[in-house]
């Protein structure tokens, strides 16, 4: 028999395919949930709780920071002979006395430890090439010493493996600074100015410098080839390489109180190269409070966001009282308003 007009009839036992979903809460968002309502009060609370937590918050760090005794020294400049300030690069390349005598005066007692830093300023060492040139593995075991593809070009001098290998070791920082006060040295205690954690895990015990600095040209420091480089700080703080073109890190601790009119005398020698790139190079005295060195940007940025939830919990404080409002009033929907406003 045919069929009827209009079309065909699909056979019995076929089901029609559906794209629509399986059915469940969680696909059709009805689960139980928290849907707060913020009215004018509560908003305006959380702006004044935030307030009046975050003012106190930022008093207490400027306080902590303000606090840090810090005494500042530029030296770059100054540790060149007039005669050689023209051709800067030329002095400090050379085989001259790099000999330089400076005067630091405490203005304010400062309580040990405290802590000598070098600043390098305009000095990228998150260069992505400066980075990448160094071996991890090879730090850490004697068996990867002659694995240096990431380090070039500092990594082997006539086909033997440089240990450490790459940039980033090979421009270690070798000023070295002595200080005396009225004729007596302070020593300067240089253990354990390195986080532990590179000390056990990231620098080997067994792994001991090789062929390091002997190859031209020399970009920086040495090291002792009879000491493993777990033992070697001044290496590992460097190779924690900074995010910043201005930073600082740590040369030592002097375990002794500096009083406030002390003169402080400092032998430095000037070997380090950063006139090839206008940097500069710094030496800087600090104390410490509970939040580490000085900084005041943590209490200005509480102070800034306290002081701006309070304004805006005043603001909407006085708004809502001159000019109050009907939670949910409809008149307030576009639709709802008339065309002249």
């Amino acid at each position: 028999m045919s069929s009827g007009a209009g079309g065909s009839a699909e056979p019995s036992g076929v089901k029609k395919s559906s794209k629509r979903p399986k059915y469940s809460r969680f696909t059709q968002q009805e689960l139980p949930a928290c849907k707060p309502i913020l009215t004018p009060s509560w908003v305006i609370l959380t702006f004044l709780v935030a307030g009046v937590v975050f003012i106190p918050l930022g008093v207490i760090c400027l306080f902590a920071s303000q606090g840090v005794v810090e005494i500042v020294d530029r030296y770059d400049t100054d540790c060149v002979p007039e005669s050689s300030r023209a051709n800067k690069v030329a002095y400090i390349q050379g085989q001259g006395d790099k000999m330089c005598n400076r005067t630091i005066t405490v203005t304010k007692t400062m309580k040990h430890p405290v802590y000598v830093y070098y600043q390098l300023e305009n000095y990228y060492q998150n260069h992505r090439r400066y980075v990448k040139s160094r071996n991890d593995a090879q730090l850490r075991s004697p068996k990867e010493e002659r694995d240096v593809q990431t380090c070039a070009p500092e990594d082997n001098v006539d086909g033997q493996p440089i240990v450490p290998c790459g940039l980033v070791a090979w421009s270690l920082f070798n000023d070295t600074y002595q200080f005396s006060r009225n004729s007596q040295q302070l020593p300067v205690n240089k253990k354990d100015i390195s986080w532990k954690s590179d000390r056990d895990s990231k620098f080997g015990k067994n792994v001991f410098p090789k062929n390091f600095q002997t190859g031209a040209p020399i970009g920086g420091g040495t090291l002792d080839p009879k000491k493993p480089l777990s033992e070697q700080e001044d290496l590992i703080v460097w190779m924690r390489t900074a995010a910043l073109p201005i930073f600082r890190k740590l040369y030592g601790k002097i375990e002794t109180d500096l009083n406030a009119g002390d003169t402080i005398m400092v032998l430095l020698e000037n070997n380090y190269n950063t006139y090839s790139f206008n940097g500069e190079k710094k030496l800087v005295l600090s104390t410490t409070s509970w939040l580490g060195g000085r900084n005041d940007f943590l209490g200005v940025a509480y102070l800034t966001v306290g002081s701006i939830c309070l304004f805006l919990a005043v603001t909407f404080s006085v708004l809502y009282l001159v000019k109050p409002r009907q939670l949910g009033d409809p008149s307030y929907l576009s639709w709802n308003r008339s065309p002249g406003g």
